[in-house]
Parts: C-alpha cells; structure tokens; sequence
C-alpha cells in the first residue's frame, strides 16, 4: 500500500511504499488482546498484601475458657472472625505476569499497524527532527491535528525533538525498538517516521 509522507510543517515529502504483509492486515481482535492483556500484567507491580492471624498484633492468650460459656470456642482474637483479626486467603506479593509465544506477540504488533492503517490513524512523516523547542512543536502538533498521538522514530530518537515533546501532553515519543501494541491502541494517531518504517519492516519481516 502507498501513503503520502509529510514534513512536520505540513508540506508534502512524497509517498511510502508500505508492505502489506505488516500494514494491510485484517485486524484480529482477539490477538490484540491477548498481546494487550500479557503486557499489562506484566507491568502489574503484585505488591498487595494483607495480615494474617500469624501477623495481627494481639495477644495469644486464650480469651475464654474452652468450656461453660455458652460460645463457640475461640483461642485468640487474631482470628479471621473478630474485628481487627488476621485476613483469611487475601493477596499476598506475586507476579501476574504469563508467557505469550514471541509468534503472537509479532503478529500482534503487526495487528496493530494494520488496524491503524485501516482506520485512517497512520501518519509517515520524513523525520523527526526539532531544535528542543516545545511552543514551536506543539504549534506544529496543533496544526497537523494531532491531539493524542504516539511519534515512533527509528532506532535512536533525535534528542531536541524528545525535548520539546516531552512537556507536550498527548504526545508520546519512543524508539522503533519500543514499539509494543498498547501504546500503539492507546494513543488515537500513529506516526512513523520513515526510519521506523524501515525499522519495523527489519524487525517483523
């Protein structure tokens, strides 16, 4: 498929030949969430953690004798049954994370290029290049009507640029080597750089 490549400043720099093996896919909801949903418990921290009865701070002592009470029969008052007492089963540290084969997390990326392509969301710009001043860019972002979009460039991003959109809200920046599925649903636009498609192009081929 072919797309028109554009200059920040919104003037034509001709068009890109894309491959549509990586852009002219039939998106797959269903690998897109798998992929989606192996990410983001792999970024859950699993820090929860409740008291145990071996853990309340209370005393051990018995609190009534065993029997002639007319009660049920108690040992301490850490029980999960009293006010204060330890939590029974609740969460303790682990990590949620699981394993997806690299064949679906690969095709997953490639899913999500092509739903972007598919929905009009893809934009080629030359290059990301920026003297680090942030009015000047954000005054180029606005122009171009881009209100939340994600910029991948290619394996190095260029650094007066990452300055200037880094106080730029809507706009995040990353390295082809950083492209991953959610950011790339998550954002509302993508734009390529011509660098990060030969990159990926490299790197899902």
């Amino acid at each position: 498929m072919k797309l028109d490549v554009i200059k920040l400043d919104g003037g034509s720099a001709g068009s890109v030949e894309l491959d549509d093996a990586l852009f002219g896919l039939e998106p797959r909801a269903d690998i897109l969430h798998r992929v989606v949903r192996w990410q983001r418990n792999n970024a859950q921290a699993g820090t929860h953690k409740v008291k145990t009865r071996s853990e309340t701070s209370y005393s051990t002592k018995k609190i009534y004798r065993q029997k002639g009470t007319g009660g049920a029969r108690h040992g301490d008052r850490n029980a999960p049954i009293f006010r204060k007492g330890g939590i029974y089963k609740g969460p303790t540290p682990r990590s949620h994370g699981h394993d997806l084969p690299k064949k679906v997390r690969k095709l997953g990326l490639m899913h999500a290029l092509s739903a972007k392509a598919k929905a009009g969301q893809l934009v080629v710009i030359e290059n990301a290049a920026s003297e680090g001043k942030t009015s000047a860019l954000a005054k180029q972002v606005k122009d171009l009507g881009w209100k939340r979009a994600l910029v991948i460039d290619g394996a190095e991003i260029n650094e007066g640029f990452a300055q200037a959109a880094r106080n730029i809200d809507g706009l995040d920046v990353l390295p082809s080597v950083g492209a991953n599925v959610y950011d790339i649903l998550k954002r509302d636009t993508l734009v390529l750089t011509k660098a990060a498609v030969e990159a990926l192009e490299a790197r899902l081929k």
